[in-house]
C-alpha cells in the first residue's frame, strides 16, 4: 500500500505519513490503510495434504519399464549371440557402472528424463555390439581365423558406430543448448552414455573377445556364429 521511511521513534501508537500527495491520493491512501486495518480474521475452511504420489508412481513405473527392457535385451543377446552375447552383457554391466560413477562425480541429478536418457544410451551401446558381432560372423563365414575375424569385425564396424554416435551427439548438443532444464537433463545423460558406450564397445568388449584367442573355445564355431 505504502512504503514510508521511519524518521523518528513511534510513540503512543500513532504515526504520520508525510509526502507530496494530492488530496485525492491522500484520501485513497487513507481508505486503503483503513481497509487493511479492518478486523477480518482468516477462517480455515478446509485443509488437504497432497504428497508426491504421482511422481513416485511415475518413477517406479519408469524404473520397472527400464528393468524389463534391459532384461529382454540381455536375454536376446545371450540366446542369439551365445558367448559373444554373454561377453557383451558383462561389458554392459561395466559400462553402466562407469556411467553411474560419472553421474556421481559431475554430479548429475537423475530425473525421469535423465533416467530415460541413460536407458536409451544402454540401447545404443547394445547396437554397437550387435554391429561388431555381425561383422565378426561374416568374417568367420569367409573362413578367417578367430583373431582375424575379431580385428576385422571391429575395424569394419567402427565407421558405422562412429557416424551414428556422432549424429546422436550433435542432436544432444542442440537439445542441451536450446532445451528446457528437463530436456537438458535428458541430453546430458544421453551424451555421457553415448561417449562411454563407444569406449565400452571398442575397448572392453574387444579385450574380452581377445581373451579367447588361442584357446580351444575359439574353434567352437557355434559359440560365435
Amino acid at each position: 500500500i505504502s512504503s514510508p521511511v521511519v524518521q523518528e521513534v513511534i510513540s503512543g501508537g500513532q504515526a504520520q505519513i508525510t509526502g507530496q500527495f494530492s488530496v485525492d491520493e491522500a484520501k485513497q491512501l487513507v481508505q486503503r490503510l483503513n481497509a487493511g486495518a479492518l478486523p477480518v480474521p482468516i477462517k480455515l475452511i478446509s485443509q488437504e495434504s497432497v504428497g508426491a504420489s504421482l511422481g513416485k508412481i511415475s518413477l517406479e513405473q519408469s524404473l520397472k519399464a527400464g528393468l524389463i527392457g534391459i532384461l529382454a535385451v540381455v536375454l536376446f543377446m545371450f540366446l542369439y549371440y551365445r558367448l559373444s552375447g554373454f561377453l557383451a552383457i558383462v561389458a554392459l554391466l561395466i559400462y553402466a557402472a562407469i556411467v553411474l560413477a560419472i553421474f556421481k562425480l559431475i554430479p548429475v541429478t537423475l530425473t525421469l528424463a535423465g533416467i530415460t536418457g541413460f536407458i536409451l544410451s544402454i540401447g545404443m551401446a547394445v547396437d554397437a555390439n550387435i554391429l561388431i558381432f555381425e561383422r565378426m560372423k561374416e568374417e568367420l563365414k569367409q573362413g578367417k581365423s578367430f583373431g582375424s575375424a575379431v580385428d576385422d569385425g571391429f575395424s569394419r564396424a567402427w565407421s558405422s558406430i562412429r557416424d551414428s554416435n556422432a549424429s546422436s551427439l550433435i542432436t544432444c548438443a542442440i537439445l542441451y543448448w536450446l532445451g528446457t532444464s528437463i530436456i537438458k537433463g535428458f541430453a546430458l545423460t544421453l551424451a555421457i552414455g553415448i561417449l562411454v558406450s563407444m569406449l565400452s564397445a571398442i575397448f572392453i568388449t574387444r579385450q574380452f573377445l581377445k581373451l579367447f584367442k588361442g584357446t580351444k573355445l575359439e574353434n567352437y564355431e557355434r559359440l560365435w556364429r
